[in-house]
């Protein structure tokens, strides 16, 4: 258990339990949640205790969106700037870029995709705006009956963050993830199950209870390390215009797996026993990570 002031982090058994706990508020997003989402999906990455991640919220809701109560620029960004895409691809990243230029809900969103553990979202009922957004970079989702769902960003007259952009397309399609963006509509979980963006659509008695089932048997008698590369590799080679990329990053991976994790796998394997993987995902192998290269 962790110190945060809008999240709960409790770890049992290898499933770490991400509770958005803002229930007096329908856990509308602020700038202090998204620093500790942020906080919390990189400590995951380096928590052995941790195997796989449920994402979950507190109360009648997942998430209803930005808290657009606090004063100042509701989005917490700085307005006597005038960013340029030069300013955005300057490297080191500077401080007044960094929080008050990028979108807060990319930030999160980027941590989530850079995580080494799976992300299964329970989501549990409203989940408007970022409440929408952040369950995209989750592997898998699973819906409660309850649950109502809106990229709502045209409403406002502002466009979608927290790469939604990059990944809704990847999951429904060009022309849904269009139709969601245009419309801005609320949907009902049958239409989200119906698009494919959820795996499953639950009662919301048995939502937490499935969600953390499925969740635990994805790394259930698995090799931490290749759990890790599989979801890096994934994530980042479906994207690359070429196939040769993934060729040489795969072949990478493999070695370094097969002189590690991989002789105990196989090993196993010819034994007929389980396997006793010794691998962790805070020491992977030495070309992770590639993407930075």
């Amino acid at each position: 258990m962790c110190d945060y002031e809008t999240l709960r982090y409790e770890v049992d058994d290898g499933l770490l339990l991400l509770t958005l706990d803002r229930p007096e508020a329908m856990n509308a997003f602020t700038i202090t949640m998204a620093d500790e989402l942020v906080h919390a999906y990189t400590r995951a990455s380096s928590d052995d205790a941790v195997r796989v991640v449920v994402v979950t919220g507190a109360g009648k809701a997942f998430c209803a969106g930005m808290d657009l109560s606090v004063g100042g620029n509701v989005f917490g960004l700085d307005e006597s700037q005038q960013p340029t895409m030069a300013d955005m691809r300057e490297r080191p990243v500077r401080e007044a870029i960094e929080r008050g230029v990028r979108d807060t809900g990319g930030r999160v969103a980027l941590a989530m995709y850079a995580c080494t553990k799976p992300i299964v979202g329970a989501i549990n009922g409203a989940a408007v705006g970022i409440g929408a957004t952040m369950t995209l970079p989750m592997d898998f989702r699973f819906a409660s009956e309850r649950m109502r769902m809106g990229f709502v960003f045209g409403r406002l007259g502002i466009t979608p963050e927290a790469c939604s952009t990059w990944f809704l397309p990847r999951i429904v399609g060009m022309q849904q993830a269009l139709e969601w963006f245009y419309s801005a509509d609320i949907f009902d979980a049958a239409e989200a199950l119906d698009k494919g963006l959820v795996r499953a659509v639950v009662p919301p008695e048995d939502l937490l209870d499935t969600a953390c089932a499925f969740a635990r048997k994805l790394v259930a008698d698995r090799s931490p390390v290749s759990v890790a590369l599989i979801r890096q590799m994934v994530l980042a080679n479906s994207a690359q215009p070429h196939p040769r990329m993934a060729h040489d990053v795969e072949s990478l991976a493999m070695f370094y797996t097969s002189i590690a994790d991989g002789k105990e796998g196989v090993a196993a394997f010819l034994e007929k026993r389980p396997a006793q993987f010794s691998g962790t995902a805070s020491a992977m192998p030495p070309f992770y990570p590639w993407q930075d290269d």
